[in-house]
């Protein structure tokens, strides 16, 4: 698919310690197809920041560790000041085949879907590219209640490869959003909630020792977590309990004194 130069395609990415994987990372990007990499360091412990500035990309630093979700909180504001028509969430750690950026917005610039995700399991090919049993067993079961719950039909909600267009961003009030890995299952919920059409496409996914993987203690409490996410949105579906981050929109949630710069057209 190609591009055109009307469409200000941003890649973010959220990094902590991606300095053994960052070049990699960008290397493989199309960069035909985008018009800005933003990194956000969260306090990285080794040479993220030094090799993202050699690589020419904007970077972001925190004064402070964030969390996976506040780090992405700051690469879609900074992307929407940038004018993105579509925000590309790509972890850093090489772990997703950054190559896939025009066919994961490809739905999005058609009109077919306001959020597409990379899904590792649609290939079927998730077990033989090296993703643990437990990963996959818990991904499925999940993802499986997740459709129930959101009336959705997805294959892998759980993937760190994700396109998001302005209208979604600007829309959703991500920025209530926990600062934790539920972040990302809190964006579905949103988009169920909104009435927002999310798409998929199958990537293969890369496991190995430098890829950012958490484990089975943090998967465990994520999980846990996301059940926490199902369970609000079925108390505001039934009128028994109001989510902030389900009845809120982003425009009520930002100071008036940062709206031009987010929200121009």
């Amino acid at each position: 698919m190609t591009i055109t130069k009307d469409t200000r395609v941003v890649v973010v990415l959220p990094a902590y310690n991606a300095a053994q994987t960052l070049e990699k990372t960008y290397a493989d990007l199309p960069k035909e197809s985008v018009s800005k990499i933003i990194l956000v360091d969260d306090v990285s412990q080794d040479q993220t920041v030094e090799i993202a500035h050699a690589l020419g990309l904007s970077v972001i630093i925190h004064i402070q560790n964030r969390g996976y979700g506040g780090n992405q909180k700051t690469c879609y504001i900074e992307a929407l000041k940038e004018g993105a028509d579509v925000v590309v969430m790509l972890h850093p750690d090489h772990q997703y085949d950054s190559k896939l950026v025009p066919e994961l917005v490809a739905p999005i610039i058609a009109g077919e879907a306001d959020m597409v995700m990379g899904s590792r399991i649609l290939n079927g090919r998730a077990l033989a590219g090296g993703m643990p049993i437990w990963k996959y067993a818990a991904n499925r079961i999940l993802t499986f209640v997740e459709n129930l719950i959101f009336k959705t039909n997805l294959t892998d909600c759980h993937s760190g490869f994700r396109a998001y267009s302005r209208k979604f961003l600007t829309t959703v009030p991500f920025l209530l959003n926990s600062d934790d890995f539920v972040f990302d299952s809190q964006m579905i919920a949103q988009a169920a909630h909104c009435g927002f059409q999310i798409g998929e496409i199958p990537v293969q996914a890369r496991y190995f020792p430098e890829a950012s993987s958490v484990n089975f203690k943090v998967s465990t409490i994520y999980g846990l977590k996301t059940v926490g996410v199902m369970l609000r949105f079925l108390l505001q579906r039934f009128g028994w309990a109001q989510a902030g981050y389900l009845n809120s929109r982003l425009p009520d949630v930002v100071s008036k004194y940062h709206h031009e710069t987010i929200f121009r057209q």
